[in-house]
């Protein structure tokens, strides 16, 4: 049996997935199987833990900094997983992409300064945005046939009316898309163009399933990255979402010092010592569990995929290029939101709502697959139930 056929129970262990359900959604009831919050149900590679069993065993937890073995796997990494070089000088790392992305942007813009973002989209970028006292200036996705492009007419259109920044969600979520180096560049070049800061979250990076590849904005010519942040950490690709810690590489050494005085300035000058220890160990020993990862995730995918043709076919589905969330077009079924919600949640199934993603993400929902494969197949019964034609 492959390890990630192992069905552990998450419940009562503080889960923000399985157990905070009521708190965070209003949802009640201990049979809700749970398919929104975007990590995974499987182990950490062995290594992983191996390494934090040895670091607990030591015993003591003083004040940690980060080692140079440290810098050298994340180098080694995307040079070797993505053809990427880049410089230890370039490297500084925080307590999370989201509150490195929020300090970035307290750091660059304004009060009332338009920030763009992709709809549908990451929720919490239009979260901190706001909560920032920043403006939220959308740049919609175009989705024809459930295959979604960047709107560049739009965008020039958004940095043309005084727009400060861009965060790029680089692969794509929730729509799976991993963008092509052609689109990259373009992207680049009207940041540069328009004087837009360009933040790129490349969380997702490392997910891009075969046969796409990933291009890092840290591929672009060195005259398109003076104004490049990127955000990149372990914890999606290997599962280890609460040891928080992530890189924020930035070219730019000046705005790099930048970057690093504000954190500073926040206390943030201490660092995890298990956050640090289990990603240096998963960039450096992991790459085999990597490659059966994503060899399952893709079987979940055709899994569902075969599914959806089968017994819904009135639902789209457009396997993604990245990440392990699967993107369900419900919009034939001509329901609100609010009804397609609950006849998902009358029949145990939880998922992300695509009305959380923005209005372009109506009609839509987003399920996480980095799940067993008994727990897809429990939740795949759930969705015909609910998305049933005879519903």
């Amino acid at each position: 049996m492959n390890s990630f056929d192992n069905t552990i129970n998450r419940r009562n262990t503080g889960s923000v997935k399985w157990d905070f359900m009521e708190q965070k959604l209003g949802l009640e009831g201990s049979d809700l199987l749970p398919m929104w919050v975007s990590d995974y149900d499987f182990q950490a590679p062995q290594q992983v833990l191996n390494r934090l069993s040895q670091d607990i065993s030591h015993g003591i937890f003083g004040y940690s900094e980060r080692q140079d073995d440290y810098y050298r796997a994340v180098i080694d990494w995307f040079k070797n997983q993505h053809n990427t070089e880049i410089e230890k000088e370039w490297i500084t790392t925080i307590h999370g992409v989201l509150p490195g992305i929020a300090m970035a942007l307290q750091m660059l813009t304004q009060v009332n300064d338009q920030i763009v973002i992709q709809s549908p989209g990451y929720g919490s970028f239009r979260k901190i945005i706001e909560l920032n006292d920043r403006r939220v200036l959308n740049n919609p996705l175009i989705e024809s046939d459930g295959h979604y492009q960047l709107d560049f007419a739009h965008l020039e259109d958004c940095f043309a009316s005084g727009a400060k920044a861009l965060i790029f969600c680089n692969p794509h979520n929730p729509t799976g898309r991993a963008w092509n180096e052609q689109e990259i560049t373009q992207v680049a070049e009207l940041c540069k163009k328009h004087d837009v800061w360009l933040i790129s979250d490349e969380i997702w990076s490392d997910l891009t399933l075969a046969p796409n590849m990933f291009h890092s904005t840290l591929k672009l010519p060195s005259s398109l990255t003076d104004k490049l942040i990127v955000a990149t950490a372990a914890s999606k690709t290997f599962g280890l979402s609460s040891l928080r810690i992530s890189n924020f590489i930035i070219p730019n050494l000046q705005l790099k010092d930048q970057f690093v005085r504000r954190l500073d300035a926040h206390g943030m000058d201490c660092f995890n010592s298990l956050s640090m220890s289990a990603a240096t160990t998963a960039y450096q020993e992991c790459e085999t569990w990597l490659t059966d990862l994503k060899h399952y995730l893709q079987d979940n995918i055709e899994t569902l995929n075969g599914f959806i043709k089968a017994e819904l076919p009135h639902i789209r589905f457009t396997k993604p290029e990245a990440t392990y969330l699967a993107w369900l077009d419900c919009r034939a079924m001509k329901i609100s939101d609010s009804e397609l919600e609950q006849r998902l949640i009358g029949a145990g199934i939880v998922p992300s709502m695509g009305c959380a993603f923005g209005e372009e993400g109506s009609g839509f929902i987003r399920l996480n697959l980095g799940c067993p494969e008994k727990v897809l197949s429990d939740a795949l019964v759930r969705l015909k139930a609910a998305l049933g034609a005879d519903k």
